[in-house]
């Protein structure tokens, strides 16, 4: 297991330009230590696109789905910081996904994410997890470069729960429901993973996914030393 937790916030969205400065501020000494100091909470990630976009990814794990749609960390989000109020609303073209782990496999933590999203059907949605998860999906993580590999599919109940910190955003927020996060060393690994993946989601339904390439900005563990 690679991820932290079964559970996962995946959150995608550009920012105004003028914005950057205090958003790097507010996300570093504010908003990541706040939801890595939730209970349940494990670990906070922000990555910046190197290839593709939007330009941020932002990945937030805790044990269970359940948690993250729980009242500690729904007091968070109705209760927006000043500081908050005045970041979040120059976010744009924001994609955000509460979503349950399906599957996670892999050796750590990379330096470098590909963030894959797309749609099944409904009606294909149980022999395509089985598939991913069985056959197609752990093979991956053993490639040379990976570190990681990762199913995550969007809990929509929970992730389309409107909050205030949401209110605050000037755009309408999409919810992706299939996301596959690869880990690893480098872009061209990254790539060459992609290249073996995207043929064996076809055959399983999958929309043309929305892919790009992220590096590590950041990251927030709950230690003992961290709230909560």
């Amino acid at each position: 297991m690679s991820l932290a937790g079964m559970g996962v916030v995946a959150i995608w969205h550009d920012l105004l330009p003028e914005a950057k400065g205090d958003f790097y501020e507010w996300h570093n000494r504010e908003h990541m230590p706040e939801r890595v100091g939730i209970p349940g909470c494990r670990r906070g990630r922000r990555y910046i696109a190197v290839d593709g976009r939007p330009e941020y990814f932002n990945l937030y794990e805790a044990d269970s789905p359940e948690v993250l749609g729980g009242q500690d960390y729904l007091n968070r989000l109705n209760t927006p910081t000043d500081w908050t109020k005045r970041v979040v609303p120059s976010f744009k073209g924001v994609a955000r996904s509460i979503c349950r782990v399906e599957f996670t496999g892999g050796v750590g933590s990379g330096g470098t994410m590909l963030t894959m999203r797309f749609d099944i059907a409904a009606a294909k949605r149980a022999s395509a997890i089985n598939a991913l998860v069985g056959n197609v999906l752990p093979p991956l993580s053993l490639r040379n470069g990976i570190s990681g590999v990762h199913l995550c599919i969007a809990d929509e109940a929970i992730s389309k729960v409107e909050t205030n910190e949401k209110k605050a955003r000037a755009d309408t927020t999409l919810v992706p429901t299939w996301i596959v996060l690869i880990e690893g060393n480098a872009v061209g690994d990254l790539r060459a993973a992609e290249h073996a993946l995207v043929p064996q989601l076809e055959q399983l339904g999958a929309t043309a996914p929305e892919i790009a390439v992220y590096a590590l900005e950041f990251t927030r563990l709950k230690t003992p030393w961290s709230a909560g």
